[in-house]
């Protein structure tokens, strides 16, 4: 049954679970011990590179699986199976690198890579659940609900790990490297904790005709191909896609490239991870309160909203000379980042058929993923070409320039009606490959 209470926060309260990944692990302390602790730290160009490296096949491997993986769960009804399995792969790999020792920056790149590949593997079923929770009038706020408790979930956690990590001392802890890999374990605990309500309490959707995993695995295939043909019909849908992966490429950017900027400008560290923490605390109440305003000015208006505020963003950082001006950018990013994923993800389920959503989303979270290869590099690029920090980061504006362009030829109407089209019952050929010859 959609729009039940229960069924709602136990699906919302996994990005309060796998956020703590993507804060700590990910954007927190990773990079930083990487280089610092794992790799070399005087050859830092040589541990950018391999860091670079590490975040880039993660991303291909998971832009890769991603619409083949959703189709898959379609098929065989087993959406709830493969989040479990990816969340256990994130699970699994985060904590291991407890065990990794100084100087083996091979073997903590392998478990970043695996536990990165489970972080973001699990979202593309994390979000095809989204429909089957939620009504169509409820959607935009129970997404939204989601990433506002991935943010504080994600802060709370954070915020411990850095006053760990900052007084150690204050926990019997020997050092700040002990801290870092303690807080490695947490974020394997908090994940783990956190996503029992998901399993326990989200029902699996129910599905026509549901195929074993052998016979999904290969109707997958022929179901991975007739979507990429469905997209080439789904004019709107292709639009969409197109526009989001141009301003989801400049957000991931943003996100992935902001401590490295602000160490390039000379910004103490202390203060480019307290900066990390004003975005998580900023974007909870934010994200609850761009749901609120999408549905006040409509969801394609809030999202050009958020596109124009981010090429703002990119904009200010350009000018930006002292330390304050980079908590402001960091207020900044907090009050836009929760919104624009949200109804970005929320705006998708309006466009696409909802039997058939674990296959679509499966797309949409391969432009995403492919998109945080693609946005660092350009501007890694254009900052070595240019020799300017600052012009590789002014260079991200083009990117929501051309997202927002494309996202003023996006039909909604029409993009309803033809996801209504597809809504109406399949053959039993159609549902059943073991029926071809």
């Amino acid at each position: 049954m959609k729009d039940d209470k229960k069924t709602i926060w136990a699906w919302a309260f996994y990005d309060w679970a796998n956020s703590a990944f993507a804060t700590t692990v990910m954007a927190g302390f990773f990079p930083v011990f990487f280089k610092n602790y794992w790799a070399d730290p005087e050859a830092l160009q040589q541990s950018t590179f391999y860091l670079g490296a590490a975040n880039s096949l993660s991303s291909i491997i998971v832009a890769a699986l991603a619409p083949f993986l959703g189709a898959v769960a379609d098929r065989g009804s087993a959406k709830k199976k493969f989040l479990l399995f990816f969340a256990f792969l994130g699970i699994i790999m985060t904590g291991a690198l407890w065990f990794v020792r100084m100087g083996f920056w091979q073997l903590a790149v392998i478990f970043y890579v695996s536990a990165t590949v489970g972080f973001s593997g699990g979202n593309i079923f994390y979000d095809s659940l989204l429909p089957g929770v939620a009504s169509e009038k409820r959607v935009d706020a129970v997404s939204s609900m989601g990433f506002a408790l991935g943010y504080i979930g994600g802060g709370l956690l954070f915020l411990v790990n850095v006053v760990m990590f900052l007084k150690p001392e204050l926990f019997g802890i020997p050092d700040g490297a002990t801290a870092i890999r303690i807080a490695f374990l947490s974020v394997a605990v908090w994940w783990a904790v956190f996503s029992i309500p998901i399993m326990l309490f989200v029902p699996e959707p129910p599905v026509k005709s549901p195929l074993s995993l052998g016979l999904a695995f290969r109707g997958g295939w022929l179901q991975l191909i007739g979507t990429l043909r469905e997209i080439r019909h789904m004019k709107v849908v292709g639009i969409f896609l197109l526009a989001y992966w141009f301003y989801i490429d400049g957000v991931d950017t943003i996100v992935r490239m902001s401590v490295d900027y602000g160490a390039s400008l000379g910004f103490p560290s202390e203060s480019l991870i307290v900066a990390l923490l004003v975005v998580q605390f900023v974007a909870f109440p934010s994200a609850l309160a761009y749901g609120w305003f999408g549905g006040k000015i409509g969801v394609k208006r809030a999202l050009y909203v958020a596109i124009v505020a981010y090429g703002l963003i990119t904009l200010l950082a350009f000018f930006m000379r002292v330390t304050w001006q980079f908590y402001a950018l960091a207020v900044l990013v907090g009050l836009f980042q929760g919104g624009i994923q949200a109804l970005s993800r929320s705006y998708y389920t309006r466009l696409i058929p909802e039997n058939k959503s674990a296959e679509f989303f499966g797309f949409f979270n391969m432009l995403g993923k492919f998109a945080a290869v693609i946005g660092p590099f350009m501007m890694g690029a254009i900052t070595v070409l240019s020799g300017s920090n600052r012009i590789g980061i002014l260079s991200i504006a083009l990117l929501f320039l051309i997202g927002g362009f494309l996202l003023t030829r996006v039909d909604e109407e029409e993009g309803r009606r033809i996801a209504r089209e597809y809504l109406a019952p399949h053959t039993e050929e159609e549902l059943n490959p073991t029926d071809e010859t």
